[in-house]
């Protein structure tokens, strides 16, 4: 016994002392124990009379084992001993005069609880049919005390975990076993122990609350499957309430009554029976406990039972269909509901618990009480509250929020996420109380101004985003006509400055609300001024954050885009307040980390080209205004070239670190023109690197970066003058020639640069020749058709092949940058060319099906659905556009069959409800 007591100690050491050979030694001494054939009579006796807990454990880990794995291979006697020894050691009753379990009941909670997993493993071998006595034996010990008491319910805890509870996966075999062991103690002893937890909670109440915390605990545990009168009775009920009630007492009993109650009103039964125990609990009672310390555990109890309540009696108001039933359960949601709200914003919620589901069912009940009560709307506004708690950033991220470092953009995922679900409820919430919800709105909007500095931002974004989300529920026509106090909150979201405007989160939300209703501003002019400048002042364009300014420079161009020939009066305001950002984009230390992403600021110069593309522009204003911007841009890339020229003739002499960057500062004005020869001195100088010695590396590299660094600025310029867009083809050669003439001489400048550096993938990348050629072959197709039928014979297998080339092998790649819509295009073109009615003379034999099921699907389907698919992307949107209209023309074509393949395998496959597919079919059918 000694040896092994030792090896136990040696096998359970965490002090580190022990080196691991030694360990597995022990191990493997322990195990070649348990082989012994009387090794469940030693391990009662180490119970009883060893002090170490680790040999109690093990000693108790074994019998566990032994019992689940040969019980049944056992002598009765030997059966005998371990259920009497095992009892009589939870009952704190001796063997005999030398045994004693003194040491196992006193000792730590995880010696208990492994005694009362092998007393229920005794249970699952013989209860009921052999020893049916197990629960009446145990319930005259209880009398002995706390100790017992404790046994007792760690006994009652386990056997729900380990054979009853149905919240754990179980083997048909346990499943049966615990239907014949509930059955069984529902006969026969479940009134003897609801009758003992009364009298143990009675008589320990204010000696031993700790006992009484326990016996409620596993309590909680059975009433969801015994006689719930054996609970809801004169008795039991008013002692659980005073229990919650009583300040005196501690908050961990308060909070295990206050979970008997929850059990009480979650219990499956006949929904009038149900809302015949929620009236009779007089629930009001504990409502005032929730207006104290919210992070208190009691309060987090009272949360789970005031909110497990109301979802009880929204289920019986949903199930029950007679008048009486109904005005009983509006009557208890009335009641109860205020508290629940107030909950829902404050107090930690059970994770079990769905707000957007509870409210969301709660406010679907309301479409069927029009026209709303007082009540029914004053809980309009506490959800709409509830809302803005929910969908606010915790202050405890702003830093993080605004540098978007790692788990500011994780936060700021989450978030986006986590709103999804609330704005949809918000819009909910809006079509049944539309007034009430503009209403809160605006006064969200007022008060977010006026709030403290010190959550301000949180409150202001929280705001803004509820505006926003409000404009997805309303159609083109209600934006137009300011619906409801709609004319009323979007001039004050034009006219107020918030004072943490600084805040990315805000500046963004700010500029997307206010294109959100920029139709609004169409039909209202007046308005036009304060939008140009909340997008031109330091709340846009220039907002101190480059990602705000980025963001800016695009919904910049939808303003445009939308406003059009209404904002020609205020074209030179719009261009002088651009000046300085066109010449910080334009600059040298614009750097390419900068640039990176779809929305890099070049989409101003999209919008520049919109504004003063239009025919509505005087002539010579329009001149002017090309002029003034094209001009500086060609010069800077001579300026750039003439750098090359003083360069070369520099030879291999070294040049001092940024001298390039001195050059060009000083050589702002020469706009002289270089010869070819010395741009392919240049590139001789470039192609020469890789043939230096290594004792003329570090010269030569240094040399060569500083042309690197001057080549990467110059592809910028490229960028921004290929960028100029909103120059219509009749305009430029047909009505003003003079803008046309413009830009080709732009264009003689950027084709030398492509002739100049053929192989400098930077300049490549840039004017992107082999997708400029795709679109312009695109172009004269649709212009002259089959004019250009031999010229496209000629040249289309050298393009073919060139693409062929640049296409990776291996994979098709994906993402931003690799023109995903022209893709579309391409397959909307062959759609209308090779479909013509009637289909049964088909051009291509099996393109019809092959796009039925396979394009339709894939392409306009389930690509929307990827997480990558970000509609705030300007690239994404432009896709989704095409997407649309590759539905629309594949309804025209295919009809039925096209809606019936879409629906009943893309729209099912995506677990699409019936009613919106259907509805879907509708709009296509009439789009």
């Amino acid at each position: 016994m000694a040896d092994l007591e030792k090896a136990i100690l040696i096998l359970f050491d965490e002090s580190g002392a022990v080196d691991s050979e030694l360990k597995l030694k022990a191990k493997e001494y322990c195990e070649k124990f348990k082989e012994e054939p009387a090794i469940c009579r030693i391990c009662i006796e180490r119970l009883c009379f060893s002090n170490l807990i680790q040999v109690q454990f093990w000693c108790l880990q074994t019998l566990h084992d032994v019992i689940r794995v040969g019980y049944s291979s056992m002598s009765q006697d030997e059966r005998y001993l371990i259920k009497k020894s095992v009892f009589l050691i939870a009952c704190f009753e001796g063997l005999d005069d030398h045994h004693n379990a003194v040491r196992v009941l006193q000792g730590p909670a995880f010696i208990k609880n492994k005694l009362a997993q092998v007393l229920v493993t005794l249970i699952y071998s013989e209860y009921p049919l052999i020893w049916s006595s197990m629960f009446v034996d145990f319930l005259p010990h209880l009398s002995k005390g706390a100790a017992v008491i404790d046994m007792f319910c760690r006994v009652l805890n386990a056997l729900d975990v380990e054979l009853i509870s149905l919240d754990y996966p179980r083997t048909p075999e346990e499943l049966a076993v615990g239907g014949l062991v509930k059955d069984e103690m529902r006969q026969h002893c479940v009134p003897q122990i609801v009758r003992a937890w009364f009298d143990v909670i009675s008589m320990y109440r204010n000696s031993d609350q700790e006992v009484c915390t326990s016996v409620l605990e596993s309590m909680r545990r059975y009433v969801s499957w015994i006689d719930i009168g054996l609970i809801v009775n004169d008795a039991f009920i008013p002692l659980l309430f005073e229990l919650v009630l009583v300040d005196g007492l501690s908050e961990q009993l308060r909070g295990a009554a206050a979970g008997c109650l929850l059990a009480v009103v979650s219990k499956r039964m006949d929904h009038q029976t149900k809302l015949s125990l929620l009236q009779s609990l007089r629930i009001r009672r504990v409502f005032g406990l929730v207006n104290k310390d919210s992070d208190s555990e009691l309060i987090s109890s009272i949360a789970a039972l005031l909110t497990g309540y109301a979802v009880e009696v929204l289920e019986c108001f949903k199930r029950l269909n007679s008048e009486d039933a109904k005005a009983v359960s509006v009557e208890l949601l009335d009641d109860v509901l205020p508290s629940v709200f107030y909950v829902m914003q404050h107090c930690e919620l059970d994770s079990t618990f769905n707000i957007v589901q509870f409210l969301s069912s709660y406010v679907g009940t309301m479409k069927s009480l029009s026209p709303l009560r007082e009540k029914q709307l004053l809980h309009v506004g506490q959800i709409l509250e509830v809302i803005r708690s929910q969908i606010r950033y915790d202050p405890m991220y702003r830093g993080n929020l605004d540098t978007v470092d790692k788990i500011g953009r994780e936060e700021e995922d989450r978030m986006v996420e986590f709103r999804k679900d609330m704005f949809v409820l918000l819009r909910c919430v809006g079509r049944v109380a539309p007034d009430v919800t503009h209403v809160f709105i605006q006064n969200s909007l007022v008060s977010a101004v006026a709030s403290p500095s010190d959550r301000n931002v949180e409150e202001v974004e929280a705001a803004l985003s509820l505006l926003y989300a409000l404009g997805e529920s309303m159609n083109d026509e209600a934006i137009r006509t300011g619906s409801g106090l709609l004319s009323e909150l979007v001039p004050m979201l034009l006219s107020t400055r918030f004072p943490c405007h600084s805040s990315r989160l805000v500046a963004l939300v700010y500029l997307e609300t206010i294109i959100r209703y920029l139709k609004f501003v169409q039909e209202n002019t007046q308005h036009i001024p304060m939008v140009l400048s909340a997008f031109l002042d330091e709340r846009g364009i220039h907002h101190p954050s480059i990602n705000v300014s980025r963001r800016a420079s695009y919904l910049f161009t939808r303003v445009v885009k939308l406003l059009k020939v209404k904002l020609v009066p205020f074209i030179e305001t719009i261009l002088q307040s651009l000046q300085d950002t066109v010449a910080r984009f334009t600059s040298m230390n614009h750097t390419s980390k900068e640039l990176s992403g779809s929305e890099d600021g070049s989409h101003i110069f999209e919008a520049i080209g919109l504004l003063i593309g239009m025919e509505d522009v005087p002539p010579a204003k329009q001149s002017d205004y090309l002029s003034s911007l094209l001009t500086p841009l060609c010069q800077q890339v001579m300026v750039r070239f003439s750098v090359w020229k003083f360069i070369i003739s520099c030879g291999s002499s070294s040049l001092p670190p940024n001298f390039c960057f001195a050059l060009i500062q000083c050589h702002q004005r020469d706009t002289s023109f270089l010869t070819l020869t010395v741009f392919i001195q240049v590139e001789a100088l470039l192609m020469n690197v890789q043939a230096l010695t290594p004792e003329e590396t570090p010269v030569k590299l240094t040399h060569i970066q500083q042309i690197i660094i001057a080549i990467n600025s110059l592809s910028k310029d490229v960028l921004t003058l290929c960028a100029i867009q909103g120059f219509s083809e009749r305009l430029v050669t047909a009505s003003r020639p003079a803008i046309g003439l413009m830009f080709k001489q732009t264009l003689d400048v950027l084709l030398q640069v492509l002739i100049v550096f053929p192989k400098i993938e930077p300049l490549r990348i840039k004017p992107k020749e082999m997708v400029g050629l795709l679109v312009l072959l695109n172009q004269l197709i649709c212009k002259f058709n089959t004019s250009v039928h031999d010229i496209l014979d000629e040249v289309f297998p050298a393009i073919a092949g060139r693409i062929l080339s640049v296409i990776p092998r291996d994979v098709f790649p994906s993402g931003p940058g690799t023109n995903t819509e022209a893709c579309v295009q391409i397959f909307i073109r062959l759609i209308k060319d090779w479909c013509a009615k009637p289909l049964s003379e088909e051009k291509v034999p099996g393109f019809q099906n092959f796009i039925i099921e396979n394009f339709s699907t894939n392409c306009c389907l389930y690509s929307l659905l990827e997480r990558s698919f970000e509609f705030r992307d300007a690239n994404t949107f432009v896709l989704f556009g095409e997407i649309v209209s590759a539905q629309k023309v594949m309804h025209e074509k295919f009809g039925d069959d096209f809606l019936v393949h879409f629906v009943s395998k893309g729209l099912s496959a995506a677990h699409c409800p019936q009613d919106l597919a259907e509805q879907y079919c509708r709009k296509l059918q009439v789009a």
